[in-house]
């Protein structure tokens, strides 16, 4: 039975799954995203005393950290007891656009190649890090929210902010992958 735990579930199971979740969440009149939990934590922290941006009643939104505590959980009981030894599967075409970009497929989700200590201990690493970071940060307040919350919770209220921010992540994805990221390495 285990086994079959560790097995990656179809997307219709996923799919569905976080539909029922937006239903609830709609339902109860309530917002998903993940990039808010960091204001929420600030704001519980006194940091209203030195930034107006944190100065509002967090409270309203501590169902929030459970998520980000569920998310938390969820992951190292996923990568503590569920992880297989099977390689990802990945489709040759995937693994040829890799190669060509210079990564070399190992099997695992995140490439060790870019995804380790010594990487990051460079200082090559710690700018693209540094400066990824920033970009994030920067880009989920801009935006007025994260990636899964403009892409799940937005575009399934049919808002249209939304629709805008997730057209620009995509075609941000695109110019990074085809345009920076080869003169990167």
């Amino acid at each position: 039975m285990l086994e079959l735990i560790k097995e990656p579930w179809p997307w219709y199971i996923s799919g569905t799954l976080i539909a029922a979740i937006m239903v609830l969440l709609n339902f109860y009149g309530k917002k998903f995203g993940f990039s808010s939990n960091l204001r929420i934590i600030c704001a519980a922290c006194g940091a209203g005393k030195y930034s107006s941006f944190f100065n509002y009643n967090w409270r309203e939104q501590k169902w929030s950290l459970l998520f980000l505590l569920g998310a938390v959980i969820g992951g190292w009981i996923s990568s503590t007891f569920l992880t297989s030894d099977v390689p990802l599967a990945l489709s040759k075409s995937t693994i040829n656009d890799l190669k060509s970009l210079g990564i070399n497929f190992d099997g695992e989700l995140s490439p060790l190649q870019l995804f380790n200590m010594e990487f990051l201990m460079s200082v090559k690493g710690l700018i693209l890090f540094i400066l990824g970071g920033f970009l994030v940060g920067f880009g989920t307040r801009y935006a007025n929210g994260c990636t899964s919350g403009h892409a799940i919770s937005g575009l399934s209220n049919l808002q249209l902010p939304s629709l805008i921010a997730v057209i620009g992540f995509f075609i941000g994805g695109l110019i990074t992958t085809y345009l920076l990221y080869p003169l990167i390495f």
